[in-house]
Parts: structure tokens; C-alpha cells; sequence
């Protein structure tokens, strides 16, 4: 059984264009995690919870963006993306998952 603190960590998968590209050409996968998670924790949780074998984390902390809307300005919220890259042979398929 896997433990609740890993889903605490791995908060979902994060998808642009750059990363649905990255993600064809080589076997990555990016993620958005918990701001307080290290690439040990995030390696373990994705190890866990994917059963798949991680070969690196990057860790990228995202600053939110200034936002203008009529006469108010505010700013997106700040987020931590890390990047993991899987071994040959592995892959995630999201949709098992929910």
C-alpha cells in the first residue's frame, strides 16, 4: 500500500507544448510538486506511486506573474515544476490514474 505522504508530493502532471514535445522526444515527464519537496522525496514518491525507475530530478521554482484585469493588479501564485527524467523501458500512462 502506498503511503498518503507521497500524494502530498506530487501535486500533478504539468503540460504545456515544451513539455508534450520534451516528453516525445526523450522519456520525461514533468510535474508540479509541494514547494517544501527535494529531488529525494520527489524521486521516491514518483518511484512509489508509478512503479517506473527515476534516472534524475530538476527542480524549478516558478515565480507567478504580474496580472492586469480592468483596474486591478495582482499576481499568480508561485509553484515548484520538477522535471524527471525515467529510464528506457518505463513510462507513465495517466490515464490508469486518477
Amino acid at each position: 500500500m502506498i503511503d498518503k505522504k507521497f500524494y502530498k508530493i506530487i501535486k500533478g502532471q504539468y503540460s504545456t507544448e515544451k513539455t508534450v514535445r520534451l516528453s516525445n522526444k526523450s522519456n520525461v515527464i514533468t510535474f508540479l510538486v509541494d514547494k517544501f519537496s527535494n529531488k529525494y522525496s520527489i524521486k521516491n514518491a514518483i518511484e512509489k506511486i508509478f512503479n517506473v525507475h527515476v534516472l534524475s530530478v530538476n527542480i524549478i521554482n516558478v515565480k507567478g506573474k504580474k496580472v492586469k484585469f480592468k483596474n486591478f493588479i495582482g499576481k499568480k501564485k508561485n509553484f515548484k515544476k520538477a522535471i524527471v527524467s525515467l529510464k528506457k523501458g518505463y513510462d507513465i500512462n495517466f490515464s490508469e490514474f486518477k
